[in-house]
């Protein structure tokens, strides 16, 4: 049977936003799912122990190694066990793996989700960012930037991780600036445990009176 002509009214109309879960996690997060992971596969080491140690690549992975951890709260304060959260964020001297002069060693990219056993709390091994100029040509603070993917999320979600040990350089991000005061607490992740290697713990809210402030971007 032929095809309606390009021009006819209703032809390839927009495919309609989905939820990502419950099956986000057998193509993303193979370990969480009980599969086997891939020979390359994006985890939740951005910086692994390896790279962090003997580097990867060119060189080593310089800066301070730091772990994040966190939970996503929906709007009834229950725990989303079966988030996923992606991240992406630039090396120690604020570089962005796309920049030829990023640091090989430090891949700049992961993915993690909370496992079965887990109780919702997902996990980063990382690399503390560094300052990457705003488009205006101001520094923004050191951020993580986050994404977020579940079911019930049609459309995944934007927001970003600053560090409460980072405040004037929060109180200086053009970014950081632009959201209003009372809600700028719900983008901070707060440092709990120093030592080698710094932990940081960032809580993600959905819904409700301190809802996480989300990114168009």
């Amino acid at each position: 049977m032929p095809l309606p002509t390009r021009n006819s009214q209703g032809l390839y109309p927009e495919t309609p936003s989905q939820t990502a879960g419950p099956f986000v996690h057998i193509g993303l997060a193979l370990d969480v799912a009980g599969l086997t992971p891939r020979e390359q596969e994006i985890g939740s080491n951005i910086a692994s122990a390896e790279a962090e140690a003997e580097g990867e690549g060119e060189g080593e992975g310089e800066g301070e190694p730091i772990e994040i951890v966190g939970t996503v709260i929906d709007g009834n304060g229950d725990t989303v066990d079966d988030i996923l959260v992606e991240a992406w964020q630039a090396d120690a001297h604020g570089v962005y793996q796309t920049d030829y002069r990023a640091d090989r060693a430090f891949r700049g990219f992961g993915r993690t989700a909370p496992g079965a056993n887990d109780a919702g709390v997902w996990s980063l091994h990382t690399i503390k960012p560094g300052r990457v100029a705003h488009p205006n040509g101001q520094p923004m603070a050191p951020h993580i930037n986050l994404m977020l993917f579940a079911r019930g999320i049609n459309i995944h979600l934007h927001t970003r991780l600053y560090f409460d040990d980072e405040h004037e350089a929060n109180m200086a991000c053009p970014l950081f600036d632009a959201v209003p005061p009372s809600r700028r607490d719900t983008l901070i992740a707060h440092r709990e445990q120093d030592g080698a290697k710094p932990r940081y713990r960032f809580v993600i809210r959905l819904q409700g009176p301190r809802e996480t402030v989300f990114f168009d971007f």
